[in-house]
């Protein structure tokens, strides 16, 4: 059976084109930690995956403008703190709503530290601690990869983001 596709002029790509359909695509919502006492650091991310199970790996997209990047350079580690759906004042504070940078959008919550020494926060859904293994810088962005040092897991519901909104995921 063959199947035939028919082509079509495609409307040029741009930026705001991309980030429209991608603003379709609905995400959980984690918390990229990095960094040490008044070093430390983070952003809110949708883009946090595991790559492989063996051996446990994350994948996570991080803006190389960000304040973030630098951290996770510098101290070789990240956590990534997945969220639940009641901690959408967490991911405000580390999307850099309310203006607070660095250290500052740690207040409000408690936060611990497992293997690496990376912050992760008390009541997530869940964390996973990471020793930073591998980057690579590509056009405004790095692709970081983590091998897996320590994971905890909660219960509740996800914090998911589409379409500029939070909800959650009833399940």
């Amino acid at each position: 059976m063959t199947l035939a596709l028919a082509r079509t002029d495609a409307p040029a790509t741009d930026a705001a084109a991309l980030r429209t359909a991608m603003r379709t695509l609905a995400g959980g919502v984690s918390v990229i930690t990095a960094g040490f006492g008044d070093e430390r650091t983070g952003a809110t991310v949708t883009s946090a995956t595991s790559l492989s199970m063996d051996p446990p790996t994350m994948i996570v997209n991080v803006n190389l403008a960000s304040s973030t990047w630098p951290a996770i350079r510098r101290h070789g580690h990240f956590a990534v703190n997945i969220l639940a759906d009641d901690q959408q004042a967490i991911a405000d504070r580390f999307a850099g709503r309310g203006g607070l940078k660095g250290a500052e959008r740690y207040a409000g919550a408690d936060w611990v530290t497992l293997v690496t020494g990376a912050p992760v926060l008390v009541g997530a859904l869940a964390t996973v601690d990471c020793e930073l293994e591998e980057a690579i810088e590509r056009h405004s962005h790095a692709i970081v990869l983590g091998r897996v040092r320590a994971v905890t897991v909660g219960a509740g519901s996800s914090l998911v983001y589409a379409a500029g909104r939070y909800g959650r995921f009833a399940g």
